[in-house]
This record gives structure tokens, sequence and C-alpha cells, in this order.
């Protein structure tokens, strides 16, 4: 039995369908307020749903009975300033209980980090998987988060666990709707004005579900893999989007200094209305710094051909367009 955490998520119901389509029946995990995604609607006679958080170690364990593979994808994601810490506890712990779970057990995992664990190169290199994040000089919880939850399986892996680590960039795909890296669309679509000069990678999300498992049937452990389809510069990226779907592309340039402005007044409407700012103190530093990775090692672990990111584009313009 495959197990897939995280599966009520852009990226776990895009690898639980993979998995579907690849003729597997799957058991996948939800929060009793989760829904199913749309797209794993059409599978119920495929997807065993159980009900387990990853803060919850005995159902995680009942989750695990009969399993032999695992794909960890599941992870509290918040721009919050007060979900940060709570967050990296929540992340670090729960993948902390699935590893000791899974090498208790024998099960093989794939565990989903991010590029966000990544450390970075120097200027005019690429970005490598022996580059790793400075935890002392990082301020973004969710990067902490990912880093030191990967630091749990690569202790697992250092105590026998057998896995694998993905670190995708940013992934996108039409079935990410309005959410995530949905938003980057939906921002031009209605009229986006500045472009930042950062640059960063991005992937297709099936290429990402595809990717892991072809690590999972490839026997490869111990290893950490960056999956990301090209290097582009935000203002590139931004264009081609408003091009696609037929609106003004971004023509003013916003500086450090703009942006510096833009994650303050966010926070602090983000505090008035105590919803998620709109952009955060990283990631708005991170617009304008140039992040381009190498994907050489992933392409010769499993001879992996990424899709063409302009195709991705398009789709996920299409479906915003109907």
């Amino acid at each position: 039995m495959i197990l897939v955490t995280g599966a009520t998520g852009f990226l776990g119901a895009e690898l639980a369908r993979e998995l579907i389509l690849r003729g597997n029946s799957i058991r996948c995990t939800k929060r009793s307020s989760s829904t199913v995604p749309e797209i794993l609607v059409p599978y119920p006679a495929k997807i065993d749903w159980v009900e387990a958080d990853l803060m919850d170690a005995f159902a995680l364990d009942a989750a695990l009975d009969g399993v032999t593979q695992v794909y960890n994808c599941a992870a509290w994601v918040s721009l919050k300033a007060a979900d940060k810490n709570p967050m990296i506890r929540t992340n670090v712990t729960g993948t902390g209980y699935l590893v000791n779970l899974c090498m208790e057990k024998g099960i093989r995992m794939v565990h989903t980090s991010s590029v966000a664990a990544v450390g970075e190169a120097k200027p005019g290199e690429l970005i490598t998987e022996e580059h790793h994040l400075d935890p002392t000089l990082e301020e973004d919880g969710y990067a902490i988060s990912k880093l030191e939850s990967e630091m749990e399986v690569w202790r697992g892996i250092a105590e026998g666990l057998d896995a694998v680590i993905v670190n995708p960039s940013i992934i996108i795909g039409p079935s990410a709707g309005l959410e995530g890296s949905g938003q980057i669309f939906e921002t031009v679509r209605k009229g986006l004005k500045y472009y930042t000069k950062g640059t960063m990678g991005f992937v297709d999300v099936q290429d990402v579900a595809k990717c892991m498992v072809a690590l999972m049937e490839s026997g490869i452990s111990g290893e950490r893999y960056i999956i990301s389809a090209e290097n582009r510069p935000f203002q590139q990226i931004f264009t081609e989007i408003a091009s696609c779907l037929g609106v003004p592309a971004p023509l003013k340039l916003a500086t450090p200094f703009m942006m510096e402005v833009a994650w303050r007044g966010a926070s602090f409407w983000g505090s008035l209305t105590g919803n998620d700012p709109a952009i955060d103190k990283t990631s708005a530093r991170a617009a304008s710094v140039t992040r381009e990775f190498d994907t050489s090692k992933i392409k010769k672990a499993i001879g992996f051909k990424f899709k063409p990111l302009s195709d991705t584009i398009g789709e996920v313009c299409a479906a915003l367009s109907r």
C-alpha cells in the first residue's frame, strides 16, 4: 500500500492522481476540516481517505498499517508572523513522528522539502544540492520549518531510514487555482503594473509528481534533489503570463526600496484584518534576488526531461480564462 500525506494540497493531489493513473490504489491522509480536491473526486474507488494530522502520532501509526511506501507532502504554510514558531514546531515535530514510524515499520519515504531549504550560491554560480541554508541568518519561518523538517529526515537516514528528499522550486499548474502560485497568475490578470529584477526557478506540478514517483521506484536513498524546470526572471514570467491572458504586461520596475515599503504596508494591514499579508518581508526581498538552480543531478539520476515552462503557463492561463 502507498500512503500520500498532504493529499488535499496542490502537489499532494497531483501526486495522488499520478499514482492512480499508473494503476495504483492508494491511501491518503486528510484533516477533518479538509475537502477532497476536485482533481481527485473522480477516483473514490482508488483512494482510501483517512483522517490523520501529522501531529497525531497515533493516527499516523494507524494510517501506516500495511503501507510500504510514503510520499510526505504535508506541511503547514503561513505568512503570518504569529504563525512562525507554531508552524516550525508543527512541521518539524510532525515530520519527526513520520520518520520514526517509517523507521520502525521499514517503510520507504520520499519527503517533500523545498528550495527554500537550500542555501545560496556565490554570485554567478548555480545553486546545487550541496548548498545548505544557514538557519542563523534566515528569518523566513517557512524556510526554517522546511530546513529543520528535512534535517529530521536526514536524522532518520543516519539511523537507517530508506528515504530520498526532493526540493522543488516554485510549482505551477492549472490545479493550483487561485491559491499559492496561482496568485501570481491572478495578480497579473487583474493588472500588475510592477515587476522586480529577481530570478527564480519554476516547475510544472506534474513534473514534480513524476520525479517523486521515479525516485521512489529507483531505490535511490540518502540523497536530495532540486526539482526545477527553468530559471526565469520575474519580469519575463510576468510578461509571458500577461501576453497569454491578453492583458498589459507590467512595465514599471519595483525597486528594493519600494518592496520594503510594500511588505511593511501589507504587514500592517494584515495585523488589522487578521488575514495573511499579500506579501511578507522575505518574499519582498527575495523578489529582487537572483536564484538560479542546477538540475543536472535529477536529470542524471532518473533521465528526466522537464516540460517546457511556456507550455505550463499556457495551460494555467487557459484554466483561468474558462
